[in-house]
């Protein structure tokens, strides 16, 4: 993966140029990146997968829906830990975690 930084004319820089580029821009804690695809399924999703795609719809879900208590409880034990970098990826690990 490479690092990069845009200028003017260009402040801010996400997906692919085109659909049919291989190259992939994103933007994580505040640094650009960019990426290539490799090999991309095109097939249809397995079992696994829609249970997997299932799983992370839940999950999010799940994560808007937290009360404002709940959300101060995870902000307290996101504090407390340094795996995840954003309280968004805390909140989703704890929720996927749950089913």
């Amino acid at each position: 993966m490479s690092k990069i930084k845009l200028e003017a004319p260009f402040r801010q820089f996400r997906g692919k140029i085109c659909k049919h580029s291989d190259i992939i821009f994103k933007e994580m804690y505040g640094e650009t990146f960019t990426s290539q695809i490799c090999n991309p399924y095109t097939g249809e999703p397995s079992t696994a997968q829609k249970a997997q795609q299932t799983k992370m719809a839940t999950a999010s879900a799940n994560v808007n829906a937290l009360t404002p208590e709940q959300r101060a409880a995870y902000k307290e034990q996101f504090k407390k830990q340094t795996k995840y970098k954003s309280l968004h990826g805390y909140m989703m690990a704890q929720e996927m975690a749950k089913l």
